[in-house]
């Protein structure tokens, strides 16, 4: 028994990833469940978002405000990602005839332009980088993105009818409610709530759990839009593959920027990990909804290599302790 917890412990988001799947998959398939996924479904869609509050809240309570400066490698990640929408939006322009291909890059377009995973300084902070910094990128990235989509999508899909304006009101609420109000949460609990506080801080994983929650209703609704899609098994494959290769290009090219600026793990970590449920609504907004899927599998492959990194850095601590 000791060796499963230690196992669910160690390898946490691969298994959340697994559970998602396995439990989407069961009701899909199992038409004595249709009840009972009718009840479900609601309270997840309310479930999700509070629980992904709650992660944040509970990160936010370790930051140090006063801490929160800019620093060098915050702008070249964000001059990175600029050189990288402008390069897929070219090839969109330029080399996608059919429609096929436009979904294809569309879908790679969507991993790109998406700002920095709210959930970013939860793994930053599991990897031994600086929560500070990687909040206030956060913040920056979802300015950014909040400026770029409502510029570069309608280019692409010219019958888009949301205009600049409303695309931007929408994002920033939507990043208010789910980063600036638990943002504020945290300041107010770490200044006032000194009890509570303490009873956060000593559960230094408790928002690396909550997350893991949320990575399971994510992957659910990942493998519900792979299997409602009505593309080709080709372009689905495709989609994913690119998506894969995507991420370990801004993941590379994240950890470059850092090593070069001296921020190794947090550059890394807020190149390559994206707030994928932002880049999917995106994607139903402005583009075709099966370039969603990249975004998709996108959150799969990020938390992948969250994964690998967690274990190499315990195995690097572990060697070291010995």
């Amino acid at each position: 028994m000791e060796k499963f917890i230690r196992f669910l412990k160690d390898w946490t988001l691969p298994v959340a990833i697994a559970v998602g799947t396995v439990c989407y998959l069961t009701f899909y398939y199992l038409p004595q469940l249709d009840a009972v996924s009718a009840v479900m479904g609601p309270f997840f869609d309310v479930f999700f978002p509070v629980c992904v509050f709650l992660t944040l809240l509970i990160t936010f309570c370790k930051v140090d405000f006063h801490q929160m400066l800019p620093h060098r490698w915050q702008f070249g990640v964000l001059g990175a990602q600029l050189v990288l929408i402008a390069l897929n939006v070219w090839i969109i322009l330029s080399f996608c005839p059919s429609a096929e291909q436009r979904i294809l890059w569309e879908g790679v377009l969507t991993c790109v332009i998406a700002p920095c995973a709210t959930a970013a300084p939860v793994v930053t902070n599991k990897l031994g980088g600086n929560i500070n910094t990687i909040t206030t990128f956060t913040l920056m990235s979802s300015l950014a993105s909040a400026l770029l989509i409502p510029l570069v999508f309608p280019m692409l899909e010219k019958e888009a009818e949301v205009t600049f304006i409303e695309a931007f009101l929408v994002i920033l609420q939507k990043v208010a409610i789910i980063l600036v109000l638990p943002l504020f949460l945290g300041y107010f609990i770490r200044h006032y709530m000194h009890r509570l506080h303490r009873w956060i801080i000593s559960k230094p994983n408790l928002s690396f759990y909550t997350w893991a929650i949320s990575l399971s209703i994510t992957t659910g609704i990942t493998v519900k839009n792979i299997v409602h899609s009505d593309a080709t098994t080709m372009l689905l494959a495709m989609i994913a593959l690119l998506s894969l290769i995507m991420c370990f290009v801004q993941f590379a090219i994240g950890r470059a920027i850092g090593n070069r600026l001296g921020e190794p793990i947090c550059s890394g970590q807020a190149m390559f990990q994206k707030n994928t449920a932002l880049a999917i609504w995106v994607s139903y907004m402005y583009l075709n909804p099966v370039a969603s899927v990249g975004a998709g599998c996108y959150v799969l492959w990020q938390n992948i290599i969250n994964s690998l990194e967690l274990w190499q850095d315990r195995h690097k601590n572990h060697h070291f302790s010995t």
